[in-house]
């Protein structure tokens, strides 16, 4: 059945994309499921999906906490895996409707509750995520479309460790060197200039080491004036090797 543009099943459709300094280029919100629009609460930071799990069962996880699940975005993963045994075992406890999850992983459409997946730049390329800490104040707000902490994340270092360790040869090694942000599309292609990323994450595969600097996404990583994007392959191939 088609229904009249000015009788709509829902106001609204399942997907949302929101910001805030918790996701400078943004994520996506699944809103099917469920009624809940805003949500607020203490951070609870795993690195990784199995982390998250093993503490889920152990039943370390209480009603109003914001679950961060990092490290599963399209570099850390590598690749971005479906959160959907942790809200799972959330739903199994009883904690389905009781708290929220943010990851720079994906979810599936058999996913429960307020979940927020796609959150870039990911933790593997020190986006904000990397310098959560447990007990943070995240809010998420729907209607604002905002996802937001309290916390002074630009006074911190980063010092992230990815929770397995980075492929170093084969098809997911190429893979995470050469994947762009979720927020691109995750998509493979000509490799990012070095000299243009700016990580400094030394468990970024791409890193160029270095001191913490700005979170990735902020305004402040502008591209010099002067400096042209390198637009053939030769062009990439020299500031590549730079």
């Amino acid at each position: 059945m088609i229904r009249q543009l000015d009788a709509p099943v829902k106001t609204r459709g399942g997907f949302g994309i929101l910001s805030g300094n918790l996701a400078p280029e943004g994520c996506v919100v699944k809103l099917a499921g469920h009624e809940r629009l805003s949500f607020s609460g203490p951070a609870r930071v795993f690195d990784g999906e199995e982390a998250c799990f093993a503490a889920v069962q152990a039943r370390q996880i209480q009603a109003g906490d914001v679950i961060v699940i990092r490290g599963e975005g399209p570099v850390g993963g590598p690749g971005m895996r479906e959160m959907l045994a942790v809200t799972a075992a959330l739903v199994g406890q009883g904690l389905g409707g009781e708290v929220a999850l943010i990851t720079d992983g994906r979810f599936s459409g058999a996913t429960h509750g307020l979940m927020v997946g796609h959150i870039c730049p990911e933790a593997a390329l020190d986006g904000p995520l990397a310098r959560l800490r447990d007990g943070d104040r995240i809010s998420i707000d729907v209607e604002a479309r905002t996802l937001s902490t309290t916390a002074d994340l630009g006074r911190r270092s980063s010092n992230w460790r990815a929770p397995r360790p980075a492929p170093s040869r084969g098809v997911l090694a190429k893979y995470a060197s050469t994947v762009e942000s979720a927020s691109r599309g995750a998509v493979t292609g000509f490799p990012t200039p070095r000299s243009a990323i700016g990580r400094t994450n030394p468990h970024d595969p791409r890193s160029t080491g270095g001191t913490p600097g700005p979170i990735r996404g902020e305004p402040s990583e502008a591209r010099p004036a002067g400096r042209a994007e390198p637009e053939t392959l030769s062009q990439f191939a020299a500031v590549w090797l730079l």
